[in-house]
């Protein structure tokens, strides 16, 4: 049993006006959620499992927008037991129930998102177009590992933009960049950019357009996201190709119409 694990345990209070701000704006910035001692006690262990399981090897300069963008690896949970503490906290899956409103949360899955010194930008996108379910609770904890300040590219917020629907059938793109740029402008949501104290952490809704800066400075930005659903969510039929392989891949057995249920699902809290 390690010193930092009962902290992955141990509630956090989150504020009415947390709760308030996740409803109205889709996401909520959360200072102080993990102290640095936690943080430095799994990080290395991530770190090394993304440097492991990276598949992707070609130079930046010969890579595509999102392949700039980041190294993506998933369900790192399945491949170290001190990541599956990590990913499986009480601490972190209360905090979505309550964001979400819901009873009970199960793991969708986890990812790794590492931008390097001198990654591109990470294009306009939301989340939930990736994912076949019924309802809009889900939600995504984006936890960086180290302090990230805006030249290290923090993940930024069209706040409000949960509600809005043009622009839900675009993958992650140039031009999901391109198009949610304008038209998130148009509409006038507020750009929230700013950067991430170490132990602090947002959650965004699956639906909440985000997008990140590049990576200027001379480290990887090393983040750990894990996405949280309701545990009664319903799967809807998956309506592009992507949610097809999301489907096979994160939800294996289950079919349309089920509720959320494989083995790769525990519930967290």
């Amino acid at each position: 049993m390690t010193l930092t694990r009962p902290e992955l345990e141990t509630d956090y209070t989150l504020s009415r006006s947390d709760i308030a701000h996740f409803a109205e704006h889709g996401f909520v910035k959360l200072k102080h959620v993990l102290s640095p001692e936690t943080i430095a006690e799994y990080e290395p262990e991530i770190t090394g499992k993304v440097i492991e399981l990276n598949t992707q090897h070609l130079p930046l300069d010969e890579r595509d927008t999102y392949g700039k963008a980041f190294l993506q690896v998933t369900n790192l949970w399945q491949d170290s037991e001190r990541v599956l503490e990590f990913v499986s906290s009480p601490r972190l899956a209360r905090i979505a129930a309550q964001l979400l409103g819901v009873q009970s949360v199960r793991l969708y899955h986890d990812q790794a998102l590492y931008k390097e010194s001198g990654g591109g930008v990470t294009p306009w996108h939301a989340d939930q177009y990736y994912w076949p379910f019924s309802t809009d609770r889900c939600v995504t904890i984006w936890i960086p590992l180290q302090e990230t300040p805006m030249e290290m590219g923090p993940l930024s917020f069209a706040a409000g933009s949960h509600t809005f629907e043009h622009g839900r059938d675009l993958a992650i793109s140039d031009e999901s960049g391109r198009v949610l740029q304008e038209t998130l402008a148009e509409q006038e949501f507020p750009e929230i950019s700013e950067p991430f104290e170490l132990g602090e952490v947002s959650y965004h809704l699956g639906w909440t357009f985000h997008h990140a800066p590049p990576n200027t400075t001379d480290i990887p930005r090393r983040v750990m996201t894990v996405i949280y659903v309701d545990a009664a969510m319903e799967i809807s039929p998956p309506v592009n190709k992507n949610q097809e392989a999301d489907l096979a891949s994160w939800m294996p057995g289950n079919q349309p119409g089920e509720t959320i249920s494989s083995p790769l699902n525990p519930v967290l809290y």
